[in-house]
């Protein structure tokens, strides 16, 4: 329990006590009383010598063995983030180099879209240019999520990112998924309160994106997004009406391939979302409705995304000296 420095100056001290007893020491007068059994005082004193070693032992011991334990847990635990995370770059190294392959094909993909839409063959047809149109309104989603990949893998958290507010960020959030899923219902409602100035996370929007995915394959026909806060922590919860999460899903929530979707490679969504929400400093949590459904909640601290005034008045001040 000590270092090694203190354990040393220690064993010195009790030696010279030790040595300094037997100079200094003056035994005691005791009778030669063994006949007494437990009445003798040297068995008396033997005993309390006993019980004062045993109980010193099994403290210290114990004490030993529970650090060693914290120790193996924290290890643990280490290798466990420390294999995520590496799961996690291999991943988006793959994702990056899909995205750049992906960019050709897709470019020429919306060419020949675009001079299809043009042929009187198909302008003649509503149904075929329909299709046409919604062809490419998939192909340019397609693109713009593969520039969205290529922005991830190649800007750190904060660059290039645009000033906005809770509230303008939820809304723009929740219509941009809107428009781009085959939701029915969907019922969206947004509790914040007063709004607050934060910076908009591109990664943060995604993770949310992800569950709202996650909660409409699981309920095509009804998706619920609440948005509130408590003290300084934002709150998102998405809720369905699907099956829920069995008990085995729940403990093991949050790891890699962990899916009640039955096929290769599921489960990474929200072993995605749970990373995400951790760097930004929140927590994720998933439960069963009482109605049905589940709902998964995710707790973001307001730090982690709102704008230090401080620092976006300094270079003002420095400027100009002015204030705004």
């Amino acid at each position: 329990l000590l270092e090694a420095w203190s354990t040393w100056i220690i064993l010195l001290v009790t030696a010279a006590c030790f040595v300094a007893l037997e100079f200094a020491g003056r035994p005691l007068p005791l009778p030669l009383d063994y006949e007494l059994g437990p009445l003798s005082l040297y068995i008396q004193g033997m005993l309390l010598c006993f019980v004062l070693n045993a109980v010193l032992l099994v403290i210290f011991i114990n004490r030993i063995t529970r650090n060693r334990r914290d120790r193996d847990a924290r290890l643990a635990a280490l290798r466990q983030r420390a294999a995520e995370e590496e799961h996690i770059v291999r991943m988006g190294l793959l994702a990056s180099g899909a995205a750049h392959e992906l960019g050709t094909p897709l470019a020429t993909l919306a060419v020949i879209l675009g001079d299809w839409r043009r042929m009187p063959v198909f302008r003649s047809d509503p149904d075929l240019a329909q299709e046409i149109g919604e062809m490419q309104t998939q192909v340019l989603r397609c693109k713009s999520i593969v520039s969205g990949i290529l922005l991830s893998a190649g800007e750190a958290r904060g660059e290039a990112s645009e000033e906005t507010t809770v509230h303008a960020f939820v809304d723009e959030l929740v219509a941009e998924w809107r428009t781009t899923r085959p939701v029915n219902d969907f019922e969206y409602r947004n509790l914040f309160g007063e709004d607050r100035a934060i910076i908009s996370d591109s990664a943060l929007k995604q993770t949310v994106h992800n569950v709202l995915d996650n909660a409409l394959e699981a309920s095509p026909h009804w998706v619920g997004l609440e948005v509130s806060r408590r003290d300084d922590t934002l709150i998102v919860s998405v809720m369905d009406q699907g099956a829920g999460f069995s008990e085995a899903m729940l403990s093991h929530l949050g790891r890699p391939y962990q899916s009640t979707k039955g096929r290769p490679g599921g489960g990474l969504g929200l072993f995605l979302v749970f990373n995400v929400v951790r760097t930004l400093g929140g927590n994720v949590s998933a439960g069963n409705r009482p109605q049905g459904g589940a709902v998964v909640t995710l707790t973001l601290p307001l730090s982690a995304l709102t704008i230090d005034e401080q620092e976006i008045d300094e270079p003002d001040r420095k400027e100009g000296g002015h204030d705004h």
